[in-house]
């Protein structure tokens, strides 16, 4: 044997056991990668969860709000205004998908704020089940809830409607062309097995819509709802609370009119491109046959109760004096012009009469009751400006002017400033 004869062998050999060793190697092959597809069926921003037909869109807001309240509030230095500073993050998850039954939707909203830098921890905002017109959950009452594409309110961000709080609730909606009618029944917050009962019915088309809204509030006593305390001006015949926050007097609705339930009726519309492109006017009243959680709306205001999104429907008016209102009229008209959005608003109503806790007799402990009714009006207006798209900045003022027949009458300035990136 020769040395080319030795080499070719030993090649051989080699590749032989090369090619034996490479035969035991398994080769996995990798998983096809399953992009996020876009879901175009339910508008911009859904997407197909992976291996499922169902869409997800995900959408918040982060803001700083300044706000600003006049006399009779007071700051901590004594002066007869307050100024704060309040910084929120929202999260809205919108998920969807068909069924045989219709569209199945669960809607979730989550927030956190602070207020001067002092955290106001974490709260669910909204979170609620839709099948077909079925919902259960909690939101804004249906008193206020946007339903058939027609918000209640007058178009500035204060919007002046009556009773806006979130409750647990169910509703059936019935949804023809342009026309929907909507029944609930919503917890109340008594404990008992009865609930307030809704009705609110919609039509709406290009032009803008109307609508018309009845509650029965099964069981209401100011004392209940409200009776953890408001706020009245000390000038007024309240009592001052020694190093209180907002500097206003306490006050404390005792006495309904003897009634365990009421019944109120609201009725309004909008009409969009009415006088030119981008405009919009509306028109809202309300009638309350008793006084009632939904016939309420905020007099005077804190900084701390300036733009607070949904209170309970123990409290729909926190940090405000609750106006307990028998009827109100109201319209509002907002304008957009390029980047520019102007809006004005403005509501008058009359006041039941309510027998209210005023003080204490000194050196006695004795209480001081005073009964009063009488009328306020309402005026807002704000100019918004969108610096990019998706981030704009807001400033709107409000002033206030209550009259209440045995306590006096007084007025109130407030405000706020706010820059918010939307996505």
């Amino acid at each position: 044997m020769n040395i080319k004869s030795l080499l070719l062998g030993s090649a051989a050999a080699l590749v032989a056991v090369s090619g034996a060793r490479a035969a035991d190697v398994i080769m996995v092959e990798p998983e096809p990668v399953e992009y996020v597809r876009v879901c175009d069926v339910y508008g911009a921003g859904f997407f197909y969860l992976p291996g499922t037909e169902t869409c997800l869109r995900i959408s918040g807001q982060v803001r700083l709000q300044i706000n600003v309240a006049g006399d009779p509030a007071e700051n901590l230095e004594g002066d007869d205004y307050e100024v704060n500073s309040r910084v929120r993050a929202r999260l809205n998850f919108d998920v969807r998908e068909e069924t045989e039954l219709g569209l199945l939707r669960a809607y979730a909203r989550v927030q956190a704020q602070n207020t001067s830098g002092a955290d106001n921890g974490l709260e669910m905002e909204q979170a609620y089940v839709q099948l077909g017109g079925l919902l259960v959950g909690y939101r804004d009452t249906l008193w206020t809830s946007d339903v058939g594409g027609i918000e209640d309110g007058l178009l500035t961000d204060t919007d002046l409607v009556l009773g806006d709080f979130n409750t647990n609730q169910i509703s059936y909606t019935f949804a023809a062309g342009g026309f929907s009618a909507t029944l609930g029944i919503e917890d109340d917050g008594t404990g008992d097995a009865v609930p307030d009962v809704h009705g609110k019915l919609v039509y709406s088309g290009a032009w803008g819509g109307v609508f018309l809204s009845a509650v029965y509030d099964e069981t209401f006593n100011t004392e209940d709802a409200l009776g953890f305390g408001q706020v009245l001006p000390a000038e007024l015949g309240g009592f001052e609370f020694v190093g209180s926050p907002i500097g206003l007097a306490g006050l404390l609705p005792l006495l309904d009119d003897g009634s365990n339930d009421a019944f109120a009726l609201k009725a309004g519309a909008k009409f969009e491109d009415v006088f030119v492109a981008g405009s919009t006017l509306a028109f809202e009243g309300s009638y309350a046959f008793d006084p009632t959680v939904y016939a309420t709306v905020g007099g005077l205001a804190s900084t701390f109760s300036i733009s607070e999104d949904n209170d309970t429907i123990f409290n729909p008016q926190s940090g405000a004096v609750p106006l307990f209102v028998e009827w109100s009229v109201g319209a509002g008209y907002s304008q957009a012009v390029g980047d520019f959005t102007v809006a004005v608003a403005g509501q008058y109503g009359e006041l039941f009469e309510t027998t209210y806790l005023t003080g204490f007799v000194p050196g006695t402990g004795a209480l001081t009751t005073a009964t009063a009714g009488g009328d306020y009006y309402s005026l807002v207006g704000n100019v918004g400006y969108d610096l990019t798209n998706n981030f704009g900045v807001l400033a709107e003022v409000q002033y206030t002017d209550v009259d209440l027949s045995e306590l006096g009458s007084f007025d109130q300035t407030t405000g706020f400033l706010r820059f918010a990136r939307n996505f």
